[in-house]
């Protein structure tokens, strides 16, 4: 008799566990590590779906007991051995419970109808065509001729094509068949994306520095020394060309590749820079794609019939048997960390599945983050550098619009004044701009715009929030401060906390230069799908003058006739409730300055700022990321925060304010009885408070090792399950980041 571990698919509370099935006769031999199975469960039977983790010759449990496994989901999609072993190390690694950690790994999760198409083909000898066509002719049957004269030119045409652009209705098709002159044939095709029908790119080949790279990367490849490497280059220096030159490699050694993205609006031009080579071969997954879209390359993947997937974070865990390369673009972007539970960081998942597959890992980035650059310098990664750009472009001339000084010249705008001369000459010369507003991290912060001072916690370092009548909190350590109508360091007035938001630019805009074609791309001008490639093909075609958006615009795209960019309010991002605040607000912007002049045409950035003095925004002029790395380290060693000392959040959710706000106390206060060496910061209220009627406070606990800090995460999880049982408590939730 053979039993079966399997995991619910859905939670049933906490404390999950894996429960025993009796395997039956008429299944025996057809089950496997990873199905999704149908099993009775609790006192009613109720029938749930599970995932079968291990099959066993015995079990713990009376065998008189143990319930039979009803039989194989059909309308559900199983995961591989790998993809078990990954879903059970992401559990350890972030928390959170089994069955989430197994949707995860799942790209698609329920199976669509394939999709079928019907070809109408002869079905007669060519002298018979012939003699119906003249038949049909003589009779004036136009529409019989007029399907034979077309199939006898073409062979087989698809029926939806006969009846649309033939104008020749279902009866005639039925009618024909019956003479024994045509027949209908059903066949199944794959739902496809990509929607490229010629390809227009430009191939290159490697220049000395690039292929230096690639070399050197195959070389420790083919030794077997599968150490991560980090490819640190400029904005243009032709890092994509790498990406595609490895990826022609593995497709060669019979290998597939994994190709991350930070956002779905670089899927467009990276997925064209692919196609010239690769064509079908290539494919996309994401979450704008229909179910019957995701499936098909699902399937694809997994039967072998794609080299290369291109898409955001859930394209990581595509079902590839072989996998070369999984490679990471941009790879400082904060959406490769997954704001839901478990909160993975893609990048480290990317790790680990290269370790198991036997494949490696390749970061790019012109702004490494500070973690992946620190480990570059340990040597836990091999640092690869281009400090030139590809096609002997020059880096932009970068200038900073000093927005105090603007006030006090009687400019109360957003627009700066060498910003509207710089702008009127590129739109003269029939040039592109593109000007990038950074909305993220507007959450309240406090500044003033007469000498740019900032309200920040004296305890850590960060921004204050502004609250409800003005009261000012941090939301790492729950510090608080009264309502401020003056500067406490010029005294002014104009102090408060900013909003401006893309569409007030645009009218602005449109306002200051008559006729200007603006286009702008933020959230709500990309809902639908297709949104995101419309947008950048109008652009790119030069049908617009000025893309304005938010972060999505200047990460990553290539516009040869974009001369002018212009960060609108680089201190926004500077002082969000972050401590890698400055690192966001560097790599913001020196993305920004990349998107211009990358062809002939010399390029300039403009940076409005009321502190133009601070590192992040002063170090952009100067270009040099290594020297804003070596600021950047110094602040994180005297603060405690990574990557010098691991930092995980412990995030508490319940109905109840004030058991919310005591459990997490209750909490803290236990870690740090029992865990005397780890520092801990909090708790304090989260930023927000209160979302979908459940408060949310938190804490921080901060030491040397991130191990360390998973083996707490342990301690707390099975702390909670205990305490939660004692005091009976179902209201509340604990929640785990690895920051």
């Amino acid at each position: 008799m053979k039993y079966a571990k399997v995991y619910l698919e859905r939670n049933i509370g906490r404390g999950e566990r894996e429960f025993d099935y009796r395997i039956p006769d008429d299944l025996e031999g057809r089950l496997s590590i990873g199905d999704r199975v149908l099993i009775p469960f609790g006192k009613a039977n109720r029938i749930e779906k599970g995932y079968l983790v291990k099959i066993t010759e015995d079990t713990s449990y009376d065998p008189a007991r143990v319930k039979d496994i009803i039989g194989i989901s059909e309308d559900g999609i199983g995961v591989s051995e790998r993809q078990m072993k990954l879903a059970f190390w992401m559990r350890g690694r972030y928390g959170g419970s089994v069955a989430r950690a197994l949707g995860t790994v799942i790209p698609v999760k329920v199976k669509v109808t394939p999709k079928e198409s019907r070809l109408v083909r002869l079905n007669a000898p060519e002298e018979i065509i012939i003699e119906h066509i003249q038949i049909s002719e003589h009779k004036k049957y136009k529409a019989r001729a007029r399907l034979l004269g077309a199939l006898l030119k073409e062979g087989k045409i698809p029926e939806k094509i006969i009846r649309e652009n033939l104008n020749i209705s279902p009866q005639t098709i039925a009618s024909t068949g019956k003479l024994g002159l045509i027949e209908v044939v059903k066949t199944t095709e794959y739902r496809t994306p990509i929607k490229i029908r010629k390809n227009t790119q430009e191939r290159f080949r490697p220049n000395d520095a690039q292929q230096e790279i690639i070399d050197d990367i195959i070389r420790h490849y083919e030794e077997n020394d599968h150490l991560p490497c980090l490819v640190h280059g400029v904005t243009g220096s032709g890092k994509t060309l790498i990406y595609l030159e490895l990826s022609k490699y593995a497709a060669s050694k019979g290998k597939a590749v994994i190709l991350l993205i930070p956002e779905i609006s670089l899927t467009f031009q990276t997925v064209m820079r692919f196609y010239g080579y690769f064509g079908d071969r290539v494919s996309v997954l994401n979450s704008r794609m229909s179910r019957g879209e995701r499936y098909d390359q699902y399937l694809r993947a997994k039967n072998g019939e794609i080299d290369v997937i291109i898409g955001p974070r859930s394209a990581l865990f595509t079902p590839f048997e072989d996998l070369g390369f999984v490679i990471v673009d941009e790879e400082h972007e904060d959406s490769y960390k997954s704001q839901i539970t478990p909160k993975y960081d893609a990048r480290e998942v990317a790790g680990e599945l290269c370790r198991m597959a036997g494949a490696m890992l390749i970061l790019g980035s012109a702004t490494p983050s500070v973690e992946s650059y620190y480990r570059a310098r340990q040597g836990h990664y091999r640092l690869y550098e281009m400090k030139k750009r590809a096609k002997g472009a020059s880096l932009p001339e970068v200038l900073i619009a000093d927005m105090r000084q603007e006030l006090k010249d009687g400019n109360k705008g957003i627009l700066s004044n060498i910003l509207k001369e710089k702008l009127s000459e590129t739109l003269e010369k029939k040039e592109q701009a593109m000007l990038f507003l950074n909305r993220r991290g507007m959450y309240g912060f406090v500044s003033c715009r007469s000498c740019g001072s900032v309200i920040k916690c004296p305890h850590c370092d960060v921004s204050l929030s502004e609250h409800r009548g003005g009261i000012l909190k941090c939301h790492y350590c729950g510090y608080r401060s009264r309502p401020v109508k003056l500067c406490p360091s010029c005294g002014s007035p104009f102090i408060g906390s900013m909003r401006m938001g893309t569409q007030k630019v645009e009218e602005i805009l449109k306002e200051e230069y008559k006729g200007v074609r603006i286009l702008r791309m933020d959230a709500d001008t990309t809902r639908k799908k297709g949104d995101y490639e419309r947008i950048l093909s109008v652009f790119a075609n030069q049908e617009a003058d000025i893309l304005l958006g938010t972060q999505m615009i200047v990460k990553g795209h290539d516009f040869p006739n974009v001369t002018l960019s212009c960060a609108l309010a680089a201190d926004i991002s500077l002082y969000a409730q972050d401590f890698r605040a400055a690192e966001k607000t560097y790599r913001i912007l020196a993305q920004a300055a990349g998107r211009t002049g990358r062809d002939r045409k010399k390029g300039t950035f403009i940076i409005q700022t009321y502190n133009p003095t601070h590192y992040s925004i002063a170090l952009n002029k100067k270009g040099s990321y290594r020297d804003f790395y070596e600021e950047e380290i110094k602040l994180r060693r005297l603060m405690h925060y990574p990557p010098s000392e691991g930092l995980l959040k412990v995030l508490i959710q319940g109905r109840d304010p004030q058991r919310t706000m005591d459990i997490s106390g209750e909490l803290s206060g236990q870690v740090s009885k029992d865990h005397p060496l780890v520092r801990i910061i909090g708790p304090a209220e989260d930023v927000p408070g209160k979302v979908n009627d459940r408060y949310r406070w938190a804490f921080y606990l901060s030491c040397r090792e991130t191990d360390e800090l998973v083996r707490i995460k342990n301690y707390i999880e099975d702390f909670v399950d205990a305490y939660f049982k004692e005091k009976k408590i179902r209201d509340c939730d604990i929640f785990f980041e690895i920051l």
